[in-house]
């Protein structure tokens, strides 16, 4: 099973983008941040046509977020974080999908900091970790995916100095971030990559994509019986550099059809760490643990 999940960055605009990385990619479950659509607008038809079932939360202008399903129809868990009925920004979503829950999330990004903004950040982060530690504790199989607007460590960050006021590397972020995996959940990417650097976003300003000046804000967060059934993780980087790109980049991850297949795979061993992780500066030309081409 493959899920994935794209910061499309206006769905409309970037449409073209979306059909054909679906057409090439054929992800099972797709989540989806910063729609920036008002719900009457929506590609609903283009993207059934593509194959997808899809449940939206949307929001004209800015955040918005959708789940998408390969030729099945998510069911709808809920839309919106819980926590406060005031909040009336789209960015949660969480439906069922062969047998699996996934939340698709658009974490606040918290610009300029210290401000109201970096506040409901670290508010929203709150009631995450309230509702992700709720999730858990259900026993179920759940993927928490989206565009967490945080870069967890050093490692998430092209060495730079030039972010250091920015609300996605500062420590309160970080610990937030942090405090959540510790409930129990497994970075997948990290997982899978041991110490590479590795990232999801360019931003358009500076030449930074031609640079691979980046940053790793997009993650994929197991719970502990998915963990055991990882499989594969990587960035689909080509995309960022097709034109009208989305300044994130797809990220996926493969999930095997039980813990005793990924077990007995040969392949990438699920929830283990590579023996010799790469060292920081290590190059990026690697993306997949299956060692596919970027």
């Amino acid at each position: 099973m493959k899920i994935a999940t794209f910061n499309i960055n206006n769905i409309n605009r970037r449409l073209p983008n979306l059909l054909n990385w679906l057409r090439r990619a054929k992800p099972d479950v797709v989540c989806l941040q910063e729609l920036k659509s008002a719900d009457d607008a929506l590609p609903r038809a283009a993207i059934e046509k593509a194959g997808y079932g899809a449940v939206w939360n949307a929001q004209k202008t800015w955040n918005g977020v959708a789940i998408l399903a390969r030729e099945t129809e998510p069911v709808l868990i809920r839309q919106g974080l819980p926590g406060d009925i005031s909040d009336t920004q789209s960015r949660y979503i969480e439906a069922a999908i062969n047998g699996i829950v996934v939340g698709c999330l658009y974490l606040p990004n918290g610009n300029p900091q210290p401000g109201p903004k970096f506040d409901y950040k670290l508010a929203w982060f709150k009631r995450l970790h309230a509702h992700a530690g709720r999730l858990l504790r259900q026993r179920v199989p759940v993927v928490l995916a989206g565009d967490y607007n945080v870069a967890p460590t050093g490692l998430d960050i092209y060495p730079t100095k030039s972010w250091d006021d920015d609300a996605l590397v500062q420590p309160e972020s970080r610990a937030a971030y942090a405090r959540l995996v510790r409930q129990g959940w497994t970075d997948a990417l990290r997982e899978l990559h041991g110490d590479e650097r590795i990232y999801t976003f360019w931003h358009y300003l500076r030449n930074r994509w031609p640079r691979n000046a980046g940053l790793r804000l997009d993650h994929l967060l197991l719970s502990p019986d998915l963990a055991k059934r990882l499989h594969g993780a990587a960035v689909d980087r080509s995309e960022r550099g097709k034109p009208g790109a989305s300044d994130h980049a797809p990220v996926w991850i493969e999930l095997a059809d039980s813990a005793r297949r990924a077990a007995g795979s040969g392949r990438s061993k699920p929830a283990q760490r590579p023996r010799k992780p790469r060292s920081a500066t290590a190059p990026q030309g690697r993306k997949s643990a299956r060692r596919q081409k970027p």
